[in-house]
C-alpha cells in the first residue's frame, strides 16, 4: 500500500521525523523506495542535475511528466510528489490543468507549488478538486532571478512575511510545506505554529522532516556540495574508477572473458560456416 498524506500527518503528530529525497528516474526511485523513504519528490531541480541547465526556470511540464512517470513506475510504497515548474500555475485554472496532468498522465500522488500568501487561493482550488498539494516557501528556486540565491527571513519584517506565507499555505489546505534556506530559529518557530509538517532544506533541525537532492547526498557532484547538504557517499569517485577500470579492461582485451560469453557446439558452427562457404564459393 502506498503512503498517504494522512500517514504523513500522523508521522508529524507522533513526533516522527520525516525523510524525503528527490529522485528523477526509475532506478533511483526503486532504491529510495526499497530504503523506506516515505516521500519522494520529483523536483524541478532535475533542470540542473539531470538536464544540465543553470536553474530550474527552463524545465517544462512535459519534462516533469516524463521523469515523474519513471519515478512512479519505480515505486510501490512512497508518496510521489511532482513539482509544477515555472509558469505552469500562474492562475488557478492553469494550475488545475497542470496538476491534473501530473496526476493523470504521470501518476503522481501530489504536486508541489512555490509561493505563500499570493499562491494560497490556487492551492485552495487544487485541494478542493481533490489534488494533494505541498507548499514551498523561503528561497523559491523558480524566483531566483528576482530574489537571488540567499537565505530568506533573516530580518524581522521578512520573517513575519514568511510566517504569514506558511499560515496562508496551511489554511489553503496544503498537507505539508517545504522551508528552504530559512534561518533555523525561524524555521523552528514556523514549525511550532503549524498543524501540518514542515520539510526543511537548509532550514535547520527544527522542522518536521528534511529533504535532500539525490545528487548532493550521494556525491554525484564531486566538486560541489551546498552548505545545507550532507554527503553520505562519494559515488562520483566510485563510478569514475569503475569506468576507468572497464575502459582499461577493454583496451587490454581482458574483458569480456570466457565467463562473460556464450558458446555454441563446434559442429553447429562448422555446419553453419560450411553452408555459408558453399553458398559463396
Amino acid at each position: 500500500m502506498r503512503i498517504t498524506i494522512r500517514d504523513i500527518q500522523q508521522m508529524r503528530d507522533r513526533g516522527e521525523r520525516i525523510p524525503m529525497v528527490t529522485a528523477y528516474d526509475y532506478t533511483s526511485a526503486q532504491i529510495a523506495d526499497r530504503a523506506g523513504i516515505p516521500l519522494i519528490l520529483v523536483g524541478d531541480s532535475l533542470g540542473m542535475v539531470v538536464l544540465g541547465y543553470n536553474s530550474t526556470v527552463p524545465v517544462t511540464l512535459d519534462d516533469m511528466i516524463h521523469h515523474t512517470r519513471a519515478v512512479v513506475r519505480g515505486t510501490q510504497k512512497a508518496l510521489v510528489i511532482g513539482d509544477l515548474p515555472f509558469l505552469t500555475y500562474t492562475s488557478p485554472e492553469q494550475a488545475m490543468q497542470s496538476a491534473g496532468r501530473m496526476l493523470q498522465e504521470a501518476g503522481a500522488q501530489a504536486v508541489k507549488l512555490e509561493g505563500g500568501v499570493h499562491i494560497a487561493p490556487t492551492i485552495a482550488r487544487l485541494v478542493q478538486a481533490g489534488i494533494p498539494v505541498m507548499g514551498h516557501i523561503g528561497f523559491t528556486p523558480q524566483a531566483v532571478n528576482q530574489i537571488g540565491l540567499r537565505v530568506q527571513g533573516r530580518r524581522a519584517a521578512e520573517a513575519q512575511r514568511l510566517l504569514a506565507d506558511a499560515l496562508a499555505v496551511q489554511e489553503a489546505g496544503a498537507f505539508a510545506i517545504v522551508l528552504e534556506l530559512v534561518p533555523a530559529e525561524l524555521a523552528q518557530a514556523i514549525t511550532e505554529r503549524l498543524r501540518i509538517p514542515t520539510i526543511g532544506i537548509g532550514a535547520g533541525a527544527g522542522c518536521s522532516g528534511q529533504v535532500q537532492v539525490w545528487h548532493d547526498m550521494l556525491g554525484l557532484y564531486s566538486d560541489f556540495l551546498p552548505r545545507h547538504a550532507k554527503r553520505y557517499a562519494d559515488l562520483a569517485t566510485i563510478i569514475a574508477e569503475a569506468l576507468s577500470q572497464y575502459a582499461s579492461d577493454v583496451r587490454n582485451g581482458t574483458f569480456p572473458g570466457p565467463e562473460h560469453s556464450s558458446r555454441m557446439d563446434p559442429a553447429e558452427l562448422a555446419a553453419a560456416l560450411g553452408s555459408q562457404d558453399q553458398a559463396t564459393g
